[in-house]
């Protein structure tokens, strides 16, 4: 019986490893990448992968053999107990510490990019979070955040392509986490703060918006949409949503001034 469970534990990692080899070809792995930083990303998610997958392979596999060599069931011999190796169990809390450093280290730049080398640009739009939706909100004709003129949407994000994006994130409530898998983009909206957020799309075509962070009853449809496109498409699309939105906005007399 005991070798029974080792053939069980021995099909862990087969399982695993199979299972991550064939889901590239069903569609099943990492979405499109269309980003500028999207690439050296992946290289890390992939690098990790490995090394995490190794080290996972030959621990199955010693537990496997161990289990499979030392049943006792076949073996004759009665179990010998050992104290635990001081050398050892040295070795063995240097080596994670120092693979975690060096994938410190290694990673320095790709969050640099991400996280640290802000363009030198105004906001392109900003991001609100709010349960449940996105709402987005582009300068006006005049350029600047924050005037009369500005532009007000829901779940429809368009961007150019071929250009530094800057985002001003925020939340209006609770924790959410503006996740663009497509643009390798992850960040979270926390209350009170005001978070950029950049990148550089090379693609054009439309991806999801989704909140990466558990954020009430209604978070599973917390979903919108990017497009992205020329600058001469980005900006007939700008056009026309200006002159909706004149059209639509109610008379100054009718307007809600409470609270101003």
């Amino acid at each position: 019986m005991g070798r029974f469970w080792s053939l069980i534990f021995l099909a862990v990692p087969v399982l695993g490893v199979g299972t991550f080899a064939v889901a590239p070809f069903f569609n099943i792995w990492l979405p499109a990448d269309v980003s500028e930083h999207g690439r050296s990303v992946d290289s890390l998610f992939m690098f990790i992968l490995w090394l995490t997958g190794a080290v996972f392979v030959i621990t199955e596999l010693l537990l496997f053999w161990f289990m499979w060599k030392y049943d006792s069931t076949k073996s004759k011999t009665p179990a010998k107990y050992v104290h635990g190796n001081h050398a050892l169990e040295v070795v063995w809390t240097i080596l994670p510490a120092a693979t975690l450093l060096f994938l410190a280290i290694y990673q320095m730049n790709t969050w640099a990019d991400i996280k640290m080398r802000r363009p030198v640009m105004a906001p392109t739009v900003e991001v609100v979070g709010r349960q449940f939706e996105w709402r987005l909100r582009y300068p006006g004709r005049d350029g600047s955040l924050g005037t009369p003129d500005d532009l007000f949407l829901v779940n429809d994000l368009h961007v150019p392509v071929d250009e530094d994006i800057l985002i001003q994130l925020k939340t209006m409530d609770v924790l959410h986490s503006f996740f663009l898998p497509n643009l390798r983009i992850k960040q979270d909206a926390v209350p009170g703060m005001k978070i950029p957020v950049w990148f550089k799309a090379l693609e054009t075509g439309e991806f999801d918006i989704v909140c990466a962070e558990l954020c009430g009853w209604g978070h599973y449809k917390m979903k919108g949409r990017i497009t992205i496109e020329s600058r001469a498409d980005f900006d007939a699309w700008l056009e026309k949503k200006y002159a909706l939105q004149e059209q639509t906005a109610p008379p100054p007399e009718e307007t809600d001034t409470a609270g101003l």
